[in-house]
């Protein structure tokens, strides 16, 4: 490595966020793109013990031979690789679905190999994609907070860096991207956001629009973190199951929140939530809240259950 790509690599080790609590082996997830790869590179410099995981989500005819290639890769590093295919069908959410079998499949491997931490490698581009796309969705504060650098055993470690930076790691640590065409297809929302929706943004403004959009997701996400907390505390004072007339007597922005913690993930749209309120409030039984649970009144008490 030359004395100006070992200087990119301190300067970017400064940068990296949610490792400083970690004391075991990591499954990282590497698709063999630019930022992952450049993720393991950068965790192995500073000698986590890690393994990284390839998911192949056979979408393309091509896609079995990138999981050797990642091991070819990251051979001279001395991290194993660990190759994964899952079934993903073709149709509507392909990139919802897809994402959560990538998810379900790394958090396998996890605990197959006892490790205390996923890492993935989203960076700064990509909070700000993520924004924009929840904000398309109606998102609410919570979605509007993006991407967390911790969730569980979740962690987004360069959350702070951007794609060119993590470019910049793989040619300085010799690394060959792979080049997937999916992040070329228009057809998929997250593509055109990256493709027409920011740089327009970014011609409207005039300036580089991602710090923006990073740094008003890392304050509603604040924001919405102790909105949270403060709806937790709530149910709590109204029992379990909680009652109707404590939870009605909250103010709305707060009774939402506690609404979308009674329901959990995949948490209640807006709407779903107004019709739970209303019955919060007498004014209606029960309310359906999607993935075949409903919110009921019984006995003054507001439960949920399953359809």
């Amino acid at each position: 490595m030359t004395s100006e790509g070992r200087a990119l690599v301190e300067s970017l080790r400064a940068r990296l966020v949610a490792l400083d609590d970690i004391d075991g082996r990591l499954v990282v997830g590497c698709s063999g793109g630019a930022d992952s790869l450049a993720l393991v590179a950068i965790l192995a410099s500073l000698d986590f013990e890690l393994t990284a995981v390839h998911v192949d989500h056979g979408l393309r005819a091509d896609s079995g031979s990138e999981a050797d290639h990642v091991r070819t890769m990251l051979a001279p590093l001395r991290v194993p690789t660990v190759g994964v295919r899952v079934d993903v069908d073709p149709g509507a959410n392909l990139e919802a679905r897809a994402r959560a079998a990538r998810y379900d499949a790394l958090e396998t491997a996890g605990r197959d190999i006892g490790a205390v931490a996923t890492c993935v490698a989203h960076t700064a581009d990509d909070q700000a994609e993520t924004v924009l796309l929840n904000l398309l969705r109606g998102s609410a504060a919570a979605g509007l907070g993006g991407m967390a650098p911790v969730r569980g055993r979740l962690r987004r470690p360069l959350l702070a860096l951007r794609r060119a930076e993590t470019a910049a790691l793989c040619a300085a640590f010799g690394l060959q991207p792979l080049h997937d065409p999916m992040n070329e297809d228009l057809t998929y929302r997250r593509v055109r956001v990256r493709h027409e929706v920011l740089p327009l943004l970014d011609a409207v403004a005039e300036r580089d629009i991602v710090p923006v959009l990073v740094r008003q997701a890392d304050v509603l996400r604040s924001e919405s973190e102790l909105l949270d907390a403060m709806a937790r505390d709530a149910l709590a004072r109204a029992g379990d199951p909680p009652a109707a007339r404590v939870l009605g007597a909250l103010a709305d922005p707060l009774l939402r929140r506690a609404v979308r913690v009674l329901v959990g993930h995949p948490y209640p749209t807006l709407a779903h939530s107004v019709e739970v309120i209303d019955g919060v409030r007498g004014n209606r039984l029960a309310a359906e809240v999607g993935c075949g649970r409903r919110v009921s009144r019984r006995a003054g008490a507001i439960v949920v259950e399953s359809m």
